[in-house]
């Protein structure tokens, strides 16, 4: 296999066959029709398909689809990836049909898709991810701790007229980027820069509601580089520029 995680299109033209290793197929835009085994079923967003090794599996598109396709490493690979859910997720790809997932695995699914899928370490850590999710639902991946979201919010208000990374959010968790990046979608429904971006502006609207600050020293505080800038997006978060926002609190 040259690679975990694969972007696939599926048109009219039947495919049959079956692989030595496991394969999950992600529905992310039209309907896949799949059978595994004799099993029938359809992989549309918000589901997908298990393939066991060496299960003969047939699908087709007649109006075509996009899908994420996971090609399971071996044994190794999966026992050292999954650590304590290993037999879960050897039982979950040892049985063939479809699934459905929850909102926040397919949130996962979706930023998954949209990721660099060559990089070896995004691949392999959000696949763990979420294999982990799938073999063991409700269980955390990380043990029974959520995010830190309380000194997430202190950092970024405490450092929000500077430029942030996602880095540093992920060291403050003790987490690689790529794991905290999954974890943050899983967990809030965004992502970390765009929740960054929101706390900013609730920031930046407050400033404005409580202080007599210049409106340019209000959009330097939470990190804008112009007042023009810091105004836009006031104007597309809240619906209101500033001006109006504090003319309306009097």
């Amino acid at each position: 296999m040259h690679s975990i995680l694969s972007l696939r299109q599926y048109n009219h033209d039947l495919l049959v066959h079956s692989h030595s290793h496991a394969q999950l197929v992600f529905g992310l835009n039209g309907s896949l029709d799949f059978e595994v085994d004799g099993r029938g079923a359809r992989v549309e967003r918000q589901s997908l398909a298990v393939v066991p090794p060496e299960a003969r599996h047939a699908c087709g598109s007649p109006g075509g689809s996009l899908c994420l396709v996971v090609d399971v490493p071996d044994h190794d690979w999966l026992r050292h990836t999954l650590g304590r859910h290993f037999d879960a997720g050897q039982r979950l790809l040892e049985r063939p049909g479809a699934l459905h997932l929850n909102p926040a695995q397919s949130q996962l699914v979706s930023w998954i898709a949209a990721s660099p899928l060559t990089d070896e370490v995004i691949a392999g850590q959000s696949v763990g991810l979420l294999l982990a999710s799938l073999a063991a639902p409700g269980i955390p991946v990380e043990g029974n701790s959520a995010l830190p979201l309380a000194a997430v919010d202190a950092h970024i208000d405490q450092h929000a007229a500077r430029p942030l990374q996602v880095a540093d959010l992920a060291r403050l968790c003790g987490l690689s980027v790529a794991r905290f990046h999954a974890r943050f979608l899983v967990e809030t429904g965004e992502t970390p820069m765009d929740y960054v971006r929101t706390r900013r502006l609730h920031l930046g609207r407050q400033l404005l509601l409580e202080s007599r600050l210049a409106v340019g020293e209000v959009a330097t505080r939470v990190g804008y580089s112009s007042q023009s800038a810091f105004t836009a997006a006031l104007s597309r978060e809240f619906g209101v520029t500033p001006r109006v926002l504090r003319r309306n609190r009097e």
